[in-house]
């Protein structure tokens, strides 16, 4: 189970910590990446890794602006976000998955668990 935490109302320009913790499985075994779905479009990637090696890859409209994290002695991923702009605001969820590749990485649909998702809304 993923339980997505953290969000919240936030006016333009502020930063907002993200959190997922993983329970009833262990942290290291999966993949767990953060995508966010605004209202009236579909679900996008916006940070994640494989689980083995390869590199952190952030979307092009967070990149710079956030950092992801891991820590594994809490089985909770993380998702800082800074400069947060109107656009921003969508529901985060985190995902995880065992059988990511780097082409499937960004896909929502080689994921197999789903957290709730927490709610972001940026305010102009």
């Amino acid at each position: 189970q993923l339980q997505a935490s953290g969000g919240g109302l936030v006016q333009a320009g502020g930063s907002l910590r993200l959190s997922c913790e993983a329970s009833g499985r262990t942290l290291t075994a999966y993949a767990i990446n953060w995508f966010r779905q605004a209202p009236g479009k579909e679900r996008e990637f916006v940070v994640g890794a494989r689980l083995s090696g390869g590199v952190t890859r952030y979307a092009d409209f967070v990149k710079g602006r956030s950092t992801f994290s891991r820590d594994n002695t809490k089985n909770t991923v993380y998702l800082q976000m800074n400069s947060l702009k109107p656009e921003d605001t969508a529901v985060y969820y985190c995902a995880a998955s065992r059988r990511l590749i780097t082409s499937t990485l960004t896909d929502p649909n080689f994921y197999d668990y789903w957290g709730q998702g927490t709610v972001v809304t940026v305010s102009s």
